[in-house]
This record gives structure tokens, C-alpha cells and sequence, in this order.
């Protein structure tokens, strides 16, 4: 996922972006609307993306532009834009995509601008190499969308219900606790055992199985774009160490994103959540009166990512360049450091990372931890994974299952048999 659900210099022509942005991408001359025209540009997206000041900013450089933002949840937000490209209608003029959908998408081409008509390919030296190429289309020629956030993986835990389990406090030995996944149960069945009143160890066993897939070298897919779910056995060991959670009784039963998760960030209703820097963000939105409580550690098994975002132009909008224009905008290296500091959706950018102002970035609601630190430290040492054309919806059948087995609907091994069904069904 990615910003808070769920989780961007004015450009007037060429020059201008050029002067104001330090030659971060220069667009096409040429205008697609009448001089003076009113332009209403469309931005969907899944979530808070923190975008909203960055609209007020641009829009005192482009009065001629109106920008609304249409959110929309997760699943049904990527399910929308499927349709909508179907039947050529619809779509916003900027489409935002999660990293399990980008490559549904860019395996369509021919229904999104290629914003190198733009001048955006001269963004690329910005970017992480891999972020850059999740953003193309499949023979690489065409560049589809532009990288917002990546998600460098840590774990957040409440400090007061840790000190309440008699378990270490201290980010340092607290990360000590867990170099491992195994060791990590093994923490929840001590953290279980104190009985904390009203609080399991972790909120589901959902967000577990992507992190411990996404740290593998392989994941889903395999390079030539075959799911791999039932012959990888990274994928196995992540579910099999998931649904131990669920067996030894960690979890709350709150699937992420749902109306009840949101309401146990307030109430306290779990101790660990798998952290990618825009979750921070949203567990400061949701549980607005424990600052100080929370806290960041490292993730067991090391690094890895969840979520991070793309910025794309459906073929069908109106005004392609403006869109284009306000991509540019948005995505930008000192937009993307202002968003991490008030959203906490960490940039794609890897010149940020060793900014004094990022490196020592830090939030009193989570203890002053070194965020900036952390998620640096994180996205340097992310390892690129392949992902397939219909990765999302493989994720959500496998979702699905572990919902089963928490659930108390299948056994493990019958919730993988369905798994297995339901993935061979996915073309």
C-alpha cells in the first residue's frame, strides 16, 4: 500500500520548469487547451497522498487550473480504473497506481500518455533505477508513470504495551528481539503470555505474508511472468509463518484498512504493524492521542518493501499535457521531501536520502526515532522484485485465504488448496 488509506515547480513552459526545478524534467511546449481556458484536471487517488497544499502551490503559478481530487478505496479505486479503461471513460486525468497493480497497467500502453511526449523521460537520472523502470512499458520505450513514495520496510510497536509484557522498550533491543521471523513469534507468544488486557500482538497476518515475500528474491512471479505461488517456496514458508500467527492466537483480527483496523490504532488493540514510512503517516492520523507511545525498530529478516506509488495519464484525458505538467509538479525531488515530512511517505528519489534535512528527520509522536535515518537506511538497501501483470489480484487471493483461516473458516492446508485453485484461475 501506500500513503495514508490505505499510502509533488510550477511549469508554465519549459524554461520556467527548468529555472524553478533545477532541470528535473522539461515538458513539451505546445498546449492542448485555448489560451485563457479554464482546465479542470481530475487526480484520482486511494488514499491521502498529501497532495492537497502542493495543489494551493501550483495553482498560484497556473491560475487557469483547477484541481480536484477524487479518493477512493484501495481495491475498488485500482477495480475503477480497470473499467474505466475498458470502456474509455471515466478515468481521472491522473491516475494513481500502487506497486501491486503498476504492472497490470503498464502491460497497456496504448491507454495511457507516454509522458516522454512531455520531456518527463529526462527525469529518469532522478530516481532509483528499479522505480524508474517499474514506470515503463513492458519493451521499455514508453515512459507510463512516475514514481510518488517507495515503502523501505521497519516495524512500529507501542512502547507502553511492550513495558506492560515486560519486553524491551529501546528501539535498539527491541530490533534485537527479531532478526528473524521465527524470533519475531517467538516475541508474540512472550507478549501473549503477559495477557496485556485488550491487546494481541500484531493486527493481521495479511501484512506479515507481504512483507516476508517482498524480502525474498524471488516473489509471485517469476521473470518471464509466470505465478510461481505454488512452486516458490519463499511463498510457502510466508504463508506457513503467517498462519502461525493466526494458530498461536497474535493476532487481532483486524484486516488492514478496514473501519475496525482504524479503530484499533485508537484503542490500542495490537503492539506490532509491519511499517513501511507511510504507514507512519497513518497510524499518527488514527491514533491521534498516543504520541509517545509508538515507536520504530527494524523489520525481521531485514529490509524489503511494501507499497509506493506511480502517477499516470489515462490516453482518455482531455488535457494530457497539463496532467502531464502537474505529474512533473507532484513528483518532484522537493515535493517529495515535503510530503515525507508532513505525510511520511518516503521519496523515490535517491538523492533525498543522504539530505542532512532527511537523514535527521525526526517525529516527536513516535519518540523522536530517527525517521529519516531509518527509512534512508531501508530504501538503500532495497532489492528489486519482478512483478507480474496480475500481481494484485494474486495478493488479494491469497489475502482472502489467510482471512479464511483467521477466520476459523479453513485450516491452513485448506485455505492453501483453495489458494492454489483460486491463483490458476487468475489470466
Amino acid at each position: 500500500m501506500t500513503p495514508r488509506i490505505r499510502l509533488a515547480v510550477p511549469l508554465l513552459a519549459a524554461a520556467l520548469l527548468t529555472a524553478a526545478c533545477g532541470g528535473e524534467g522539461n515538458t513539451a511546449t505546445q498546449t492542448s487547451s485555448k489560451p485563457g481556458e479554464k482546465i479542470k484536471l481530475t487526480v484520482s487517488l486511494f488514499g491521502d497522498f498529501g497532495f492537497k497544499p502542493l495543489y494551493e502551490e501550483y495553482k498560484k503559478t497556473h491560475p487557469d487550473i483547477e484541481i480536484v481530487e477524487n479518493v477512493t478505496q484501495f481495491n475498488d479505486h485500482h477495480n475503477n480504473l480497470v473499467k474505466r479503461l475498458a470502456t474509455n471513460a471515466g478515468a481521472g486525468d491522473v491516475e494513481a497506481v500502487e506497486v501491486g497493480y503498476i504492472s497490470t497497467f503498464t502491460a497497456q500502453p496504448g491507454k495511457f500518455a507516454d509522458l516522454k511526449q512531455y520531456g518527463l523521460d529526462q527525469r529518469k537520472a532522478d530516481y532509483l533505477d528499479w522505480k524508474w523502470q517499474q514506470g515503463l512499458s513492458k519493451d521499455g520505450t514508453q515512459v507510463l508513470g512516475l514514481g510518488t513514495d517507495v515503502g523501505g520496510l521497519a516495524m512500529c510497536y507501542r512502547k507502553d504495551l511492550f513495558d506492560k509484557a515486560g519486553l524491551p522498550t529501546d528501539r535498539t533491543e527491541v530490533a534485537a528481539l527479531w532478526p528473524t521471523w521465527e524470533q519475531y513469534i517467538e516475541t508474540g507468544k512472550k507478549f501473549a503470555a503477559a495477557n496485556v488486557a485488550g491487546a494481541k500482538f500484531v493486527d493481521s497476518p495479511g501484512e506479515i505474508f507481504r512483507a516476508m515475500v517482498n524480502q525474498a528474491p524471488i516473489g509471485l512471479y517469476d521473470a518471464q511472468d509466470n505465478i510461481i505461488v505454488a512452486s516458490n517456496p519463499d511463498v510457502k514458508r510466508a504463508w506457513d509463518l503467517s498462519n502461525q500467527l493466526t494458530q498461536e492466537g497474535l493476532t487481532a483480527k483486524l484486516a488492514a484498512f478496514s473501519p475496525p483496523w482504524n479503530t484499533g490504532f485508537a484503542k490500542g488493540s495490537f503492539a506490532t504493524i509491519i511499517c513501511p514510512a507511510w504507514m507512519t503517516g497513518f497510524i499518527q492520523e488514527q491514533a491521534k492521542d498516543a504520541s509517545g507511545k509508538w515507536d520504530i525498530a527494524t523489520v525481521p529478516g531485514g529490509s524489503g518493501n511494501s507499497g509506493g506509488s506511480h502517477l499516470m495519464v489515462p490516453q482518455q484525458s482531455k488535457h494530457p499535457k497539463e496532467a502531464a505538467e502537474l505529474i512533473n509538479f507532484l513528483t518532484s525531488k522537493d515535493n517529495q521531501a515535503k510530503v515525507f515530512k508532513e505525510e511520511g511517505t518516503f521519496p523515490s528519489i535517491p538523492a533525498l536520502y543522504d539530505d542532512p534535512s532527511i537523514q535527521n528527520f525526526t517525529k516527536p509522536f513516535f519518540g523522536d526515532a530517527p525517521i529519516g535515518k531509518i527509512y534512508s537506511e531501508a530504501a538503500k538497501a532495497l532489492k528489486p522484485q519482478h512483478l507480474g501483470p496480475k500481481e494484485g489480484d494474486v495478493r488479494v487471493a491469497i489475502g482472502n485465504g489467510l482471512g479464511r483461516v483467521e477466520q476459523g473458516k479453513q485450516t491452513p492446508d485448506e485455505a492453501w488448496a483453495q489458494v492454489l485453485e483460486d491463483v490458476k484461475k487468475i489470466k
